[in-house]
Order: C-alpha cells, then sequence, then structure tokens
C-alpha cells in the first residue's frame, strides 16, 4: 500500500488540537502507511499527544507554527497577514512536497485563497471548487460547487463536471460517472442562459451526462454540478432540514410516559435511522482544481467526523485524483485545439 502523509491545519476549526490530534493519533494507528505533520502551536499540539498517550516522531511530526487563523478572519487578513498560520504552514508542506494533501477545519474562505495563491490551478482550470458527498435514496451523491464560486459561466460547470466525474471516477472506481445538471426542471427548456449553456457543453462533452436533475437527494446521479450559491444554499438548507428533524424527534419521544416508553422500544430502527443520516459520515469536501490535494473539515467536526475528512484526503492520494482531472483537461484542450 502507498504510504500517504498528510498535513493537518491542527489549530483550524471551532475545537483545534481536541479534535484533529485525537483524530491524526487514531488513523495512524488504523493505517501504518500513513504519516501526519501536525502543524499549528507545539505546545498545544504535544500536549494533546501526551492527553493521547502517545509521543511525537516520524509518523505523528510537530511542525511548529506561530499564527492561528480565526474562524471570522477575512481571508485576504489570513492570505497577507499571516504567512505562519498553521493552515499557511499545512498548504505549503503540500507545495513543497513534504505532504500529499493537506487537511483544515480552519476558516473556508482563507483555505480556499491561501491554497489558490499557494497551489495555484491544474492547467485547463479556470476555478477551483468545492465538493462534498450527500446522502440519497440510492446511496450518496457528490455535489459541486458548494460555494467557492457564487458566478459561473457554463464553461466553469462543465469544469465541474469535470472534475466531479474524475473524482467519483478515482476514489469510487466508476468507469463512467453519471453527471446531473442541477435545475428547477428536467425539462431542457428549463433554467436561466448559463445553465442551458452549459447543459449544450455537458451533451456535446463525452462525459455521461444524464441531464438536468431537480431532486438532489433521488440519487439520479453521481456527480451533481451547480454554481457555487445555488450549491451553497442547497447544501445550508439540507444541514438546518437535519437539525430540524433531529429536534422534532426528541420532541415527539419526550412528550409523556408513553412516547418515551414508545422511544425505547424504537430505539434500535433510531439509532440505524441516524447512523444512516449521520451528517458526520459524510464530512470533508474536496477544494477541487488546485495543483494538490486539500480537503475541507466542518467548523464544528468532532474527531470522529475529522477522520472522515482525513479518509478522503488518503484515498484523493492513492487513487490519484490529481492525475486523472489533469489528464482529462488536456484531453478535453487537445480535442478543442483540433476542433
Amino acid at each position: 500500500m502507498t504510504d500517504v502523509t498528510v498535513a493537518i491545519d491542527c489549530m483550524g476549526g471551532d475545537h483545534g488540537v481536541r479534535v484533529t490530534v485525537p483524530a491524526a493519533v487514531k488513523w495512524s494507528r488504523r493505517d501504518p502507511h500513513c504519516n501526519f505533520v501536525l502543524v499549528g502551536l507545539q505546545d498545544q499540539i504535544l500536549a494533546e499527544l501526551q492527553r493521547a498517550g502517545v509521543t511525537a516522531g516520524d509518523r505523528l511530526r510537530v511542525h511548529h507554527a506561530t499564527e492561528v487563523v480565526t474562524m471570522d478572519e477575512p481571508p485576504a487578513n489570513a492570505l497577507r497577514g499571516k504567512k505562519n498560520s498553521s493552515m499557511r504552514v499545512a498548504i505549503d508542506l503540500v507545495k513543497s512536497g513534504d505532504a500529499q494533501a493537506c487537511v483544515s477545519a480552519g476558516n473556508t474562505g482563507a483555505l480556499m485563497a491561501i491554497s489558490r495563491f499557494v497551489l495555484k490551478t491544474l492547467p485547463g482550470i479556470d476555478r477551483p471548487a468545492i465538493a462534498t458527498m450527500l446522502p440519497t435514496l440510492k446511496g450518496h451523491t457528490h455535489i459541486l460547487d458548494l460555494g467557492a464560486n457564487v458566478d459561473c459561466t457554463a464553461e466553469h460547470l462543465l469544469q465541474f463536471a469535470i472534475m466531479g466525474s474524475e473524482l467519483v471516477a478515482s476514489v469510487e472506481h466508476k468507469a463512467r460517472p453519471t453527471v446531473g445538471l442541477l435545475n428547477i426542471g428536467e425539462e431542457d427548456i428549463k433554467g436561466n442562459e448559463v445553465v442551458k449553456e452549459a447543459a449544450a457543453l455537458l451533451r456535446a462533452s463525452d462525459l455521461n451526462f444524464y441531464g438536468n436533475v431537480e431532486d438532489i437527494y433521488q440519487g439520479a446521479t453521481d456527480v451533481v454540478v451547480c454554481d457555487g450559491f445555488v450549491g451553497n444554499v442547497a447544501l445550508k438548507t439540507t444541514e438546518g432540514l437535519a437539525q430540524m428533524l433531529g429536534t422534532y424527534l426528541r420532541e415527539e419521544f419526550g412528550r409523556n410516559i408513553l412516547t418515551k416508553l414508545l422511544g425505547v422500544v424504537s430505539m434500535p430502527v433510531i439509532k440505524a435511522f441516524k447512523k444512516r443520516v449521520d451528517h458526520r459520515r459524510y464530512n470533508g469536501a474536496s477544494l477541487l482544481g488546485l495543483r494538490g490535494i486539500v480537503i475541507k473539515s466542518h467548523g464544528s467536526a468532532d474527531a470522529f467526523a475529522f477522520g472522515f475528512a482525513i479518509e478522503h484526503a488518503i484515498n484523493e492520494v492513492r487513487t490519484g485524483v490529481l492525475t486523472h482531472i489533469s489528464e482529462r483537461m488536456a484531453a478535453l484542450e487537445q480535442k478543442v485545439q483540433t476542433a
């Protein structure tokens, strides 16, 4: 199995080292071929390692960084004013080749800005996109963009589709993943001009284009493509709905003694349902289109959820996602030049 080194921004997120370090320790025990560079305030990282009963070494190397990017910090400030932040140093390690991937639960805007500045985009990619996995009735789907690009052209959506398709083809070993274009209806006449033009480009491409989709959770396609504004609204709505349903269930089962008893009887079903839709299992969004692998964890993630973000990073390294996207974009460029 291929050895992988992952740089962890240990200071990022709502919980910092209390989450990031234990998650890295657990993965180092689980996979002897995974090594981690723990980036951040050295004293805090070492203290957390001590609490976990391990010491720093070759497989859990501590890399001191003197600054921390806060969750509400403007991206420009983080990019220009904090060149020794744990986030920047972790990404620099990917740039230098000392790590094959970076995982951070920090400020999304800052992470994207720094990653794009340091790593640059792959040839043929105009803008990086944020992609994540969501549960569906048929399993799961990958959706992008989730907020990096509020305004997009049809060409950008085509690039997102290519990146999403190659991501799924690589990590899930699917020869021709299906791609859907998120729209207000399935008919070709639906949507604004950008979406209609993007649909035409997707039909003319060699992607396995399914057509328009209006319901992400039916699971009609392996990949769903949209601009960052629509994608972010869809994601936040999903998170809000999940929280609301969970609250409703707790309230109803706690309404009186009878409902509490019914809750006890129903506990195996409730636990199975909770596990099936547990958002922590879908934690970890890929910043696709960069010359390096960067995974964004949810800021409020616990160690269990952060572990899934680490897993995404490792899988993308081992399955050669960057190489596959680069090759697909090069083939597209060649096709355009010879047309």
